[in-house]
């Protein structure tokens, strides 16, 4: 019997995030006729990992890391899994699993595919070890034999590092457009659950708290907006270090934003929170490449403000607003702009938004054009053998 092809994926953990969100949906949409797939986290725990229990033609495994300084062991655990599955090709996700790729790759005889998921990174905000993850991944790229991206601002960034631009291509994120869709039920739950009056306005920033997502300039632009309508609220959603949350914390504070904005942790539920939304932001300064938020928050129907960071203004095209990065004053504008475009005290959904998701980023897309560009490499493989 003629043993098929096998992948194997690598990535951190399950956690709510990004790049995690794509890994589950490809492979809940990748043909798994033809391959075996196994996916390897470094940690097993995260809420994402529920979405794969049971999913067939999928192996999960936990190579169970103990922590930052857990390396030789943990390596070992990694070579004996590869043995063990005998990938064709190996597939990582940013940063480390990236790297172990390599490794692997050379224990086994597999092919190397890297995943990178942000552009115009700004390293010097980041702890020593991040940044030299992000120096190995420069000076290593050239051994993957493919590196996929999910922009364009991504690749002409990776390729302006040093990355190989013959074997960097770009494949968009996809999104569940069945899962992200109008609801008017769930707006209204989540509205009354957070208090949110029938004719308020709500604006959300839905991200991780991180340096990079831009917070203040959000709170800057909801003081200026929360003076001259009281009508409006605003929310955010994520979670990050306390002591960075308590220093956000305290500027709305001092803005006089504590009774106009809602500080929501991370959850797994994200649709209804963007179905109680008038209005979704991205407000990064950098380093985004397919902002997932702003597309999802479109697929249900709400309109975006985004800044220029990454491929968010392509993804919003003409059904939203793009604003310069930092910049508070055309930031309250553009909202002001959407909300006044939105009449009644139930506004209805951006169907043009929706549209435009629907035609450029569905699922089945992205795990075909992954599952082409892997085939390519495992029949090279087995040509050799």
């Amino acid at each position: 019997m003629v043993r098929r092809p096998c992948l194997l994926i690598l990535t951190r953990d399950w956690s709510i995030g990004g790049a995690e969100r794509q890994v589950v949906e490809l492979l809940k949409v990748i043909d798994k006729r033809s391959i075996d797939i196994c996916a390897a986290t470094f940690y097993g725990t995260g809420p994402l990992r529920r979405e794969l229990q049971g999913l067939p033609g999928v192996r999960l495994w936990n190579l169970r890391k103990r922590g930052r300084w857990d390396v030789v062991p943990f390596l070992l655990r990694a070579v004996r899994l590869a043995r063990r599955v005998r990938p064709d090709v190996i597939h990582g996700y940013q940063g480390f699993p990236n790297l172990l790729t390599l490794i692997l790759g050379w224990v086994t005889g597999a092919r190397t595919v890297w995943g990178m998921r942000a552009s115009n990174m700004d390293m010097r905000r980041y702890d020593w070890l991040r940044r030299i993850e992000a120096a190995l991944e420069t000076l290593c790229a050239r051994a993957a034999d493919l590196i996929i991206v999910n922009s364009e601002a991504g690749r002409r960034y990776h390729v302006a590092r040093g990355f190989p631009e013959e074997r960097t291509i770009m494949i968009p994120n996809g999104i569940d457009v069945e899962r992200f869709r109008p609801d008017a039920k769930a707006r209204t739950r989540m509205r009354w659950a957070w208090g949110v009056g029938g004719s308020d306005r709500l604006i959300g920033l839905i991200c991780r708290l991180d340096p990079m997502k831009d917070h203040a300039t959000f709170l800057a632009a909801a003081k200026l907006l929360a003076d001259e309508r009281p009508e409006v609220r605003f929310i955010c959603v994520g979670d990050g270090p306390s002591e960075y949350a308590s220093g956000l914390h305290a500027l709305a504070a001092r803005l006089g934003l504590e009774r106009r904005v809602f500080w929501k942790p991370q959850t797994d539920e994200i649709a209804p929170v963007y179905a109680a939304l008038d209005v979704l932001t991205s407000t990064s300064r950098y380093g985004e490449g397919f902002p997932n938020v702003v597309a999802e928050a479109m697929a249900t129907g709400v309109p975006c403000v985004v800044t220029d960071v990454g491929d968010s203004a392509f993804i919003v095209g003409d059904t939203g607003i793009v604003v310069p990065v930092g910049h508070p004053q055309a930031l309250a504008a553009a909202w002001r702009r959407l909300l006044d475009e939105q009449t009644g005290p139930r506004p209805l959904p951006r169907e043009d938004a929706r549209e435009r998701i629907v035609r450029l980023f569905g699922l089945e897309a992205l795990g075909t054009r992954t599952l082409t560009a892997i085939s390519e490499l495992m029949s090279d493989r087995r040509s050799v053998q």
